[in-house]
Parts: C-alpha cells; structure tokens; sequence
C-alpha cells in the first residue's frame, strides 16, 4: 500500500478520516468549506490532523489533511506550497481545545447543519422526544456562543462545558461530537442530527408532544452503552464505508 512517506499508522489514519468527511457530504451535512473533523496522530507529540482550508467535504483525499502541532503549526510544511497547509483558525481553537484537554478523544467532528443550528438556538435545547434523542439523556452539553471561535480563551470555557460528553450543542451555531475512534465519534453525530431533525419536524407538526417518563428515558439512555453497542458502531461505520466508495476509493490518496 502506497503511503505518500507517512507511517503506514498515519497513513490508515487519514484514510479513515478522509472517509469520515465523504461520508458527512454524503449525508449533506456540510456548510461549503467552513466545518472541520480532526484526528489525533497517536505519539507523544499532540499533533492532530485536520482538514485543509479550501478542500470540499466530498472532494476530500488523505493527501490533504494537515497535520499540526498543539501551537496550530504544520507540521513538516513545505515552504514552497504554504497554500496546502491553510487551516481554519476557528477550526484550530475548537479541535485543539478537545484534544488538548481529552486524551480519550481521537476524533472530534463539528458541523453547522440547518437542523443542529436550529436546535441549538431553542431555548430548551434537545428534547427527549425521539429514540435517538434519549441517547443523549443525561449525556449531552451545552456551550454559550462567544462569536466565531477565534479567540484562544474560549478554549478553556468549551472544555470545562464539554466535561466527559461525547456530545455537545454549541449554542446559536451548531454541534459537536468526540469518541476514542473514528467510527465513534461519525456515531454520535448520526444520532445527534437525527434527533435535531426529527425535533423540529415534531415541533413544525403544532400537536402536543409526547415525552417518555423520565424512568425510560433512564433506561433508554443505559441501553445506549451497553456492551452491545460496540459492535454496532463497527457495522454502521462499515455500511457507511459502502455507502461513499461504489467503486469510487480516492479519498485514499
């Protein structure tokens, strides 16, 4: 297998993380070039990787992720193409946050859907009205918005919010996700955007909604982490595969 000079380790990773933004285009939860996924590159150094400024979600190739250090640095930049290692800076205060703060995360995913967005701007947040939502019941944060995230010190303030979730809405902008794994952390969003989507279709239906006691929200919530849900983030995260590649694989490159 071709690794373009990275470790054969790297290598994989950034084809799984090439993947994971193929398969947010598939689902059209892009907003043009303005979100990012990140990966952590294992090694002592804290360096992640992220995608190039400029790049389309459904064009996206391993080759064009950017690998920089906790100080927003490329790492092993070539001078002569200062082009291919732009990154988003509000990109870098959100992922670097994360990764810095928590080292169980490899992957941490950001996106501004009209559904994650306009959940995020209700004042009661994610109702527990749906199956997917009551993943999240007990297990979802909240942070304020603080304008485009530019500012440095809002890292500290994200990750005192974000707490051991795996999920979080971002207020008046959109949501976030984390996991140990790629396949993780793609789950998680599938979860979160559907229950945001299915929100504001019971919401635009104008009936008085149903909630579930807060016993089977409890319950429902546990049988989310159970055992068994391992497994299944592996197959999802292998039909997701099938669903992007139709013997189209560059995003290997």
């Amino acid at each position: 297998m071709e690794t373009h000079g990275y470790s054969q380790e790297e290598w994989a990773l950034r084809c799984d993380l090439a993947a994971l933004y193929r398969v947010i285009a598939h689902f059209r939860w892009t907003d043009m070039i303005f979100t990012h996924i990140s990966a952590r590159v294992p090694g002592p150094e804290h360096h992640f990787l992220i995608n190039r400024y400029g790049v389309l979600f459904d064009e996206m190739r391993a080759s064009d992720l950017v690998r920089i250090d906790s100080e927003g640095r490329p790492v092993d930049a070539d001078p002569a193409h200062p082009e291919r290692y732009l990154v988003n800076p509000a990109g870098f205060t959100i992922h670097s946050a994360i990764h810095m703060a928590r080292p169980d995360v490899v992957c941490v995913v950001h996106t501004h859907t009209p559904a994650g967005a306009a959940v995020s701007a209700q004042k009661k947040g994610l109702l527990p009205i749906s199956q997917h939502a009551l993943k999240y019941y007990g297990h979802l944060a909240y942070h304020d918005y603080e304008g485009i995230a530019l500012d440095l010190a809002e890292r500290d303030r994200l990750v005192n919010d974000l707490g051991l979730h795996n999920a979080m809405i971002l207020r008046n902008h959109g949501l976030l996700t984390c996991g140990p794994s790629i396949p993780t952390a793609f789950q998680e969003m599938y979860f979160l955007e559907r229950a945001c989507e299915i929100q504001l279709r019971a919401l635009a239906g104008g009936g008085e909604l149903n909630l579930p006691s807060a016993k089977v929200c409890e319950v429902t919530a546990a049988q989310y982490r159970s055992d068994e849900i391992e497994g299944v983030t592996a197959l999802q995260w292998q039909a997701a595969l099938r669903m992007i590649e139709g013997g189209k694989t560059d995003y290997r490159t």
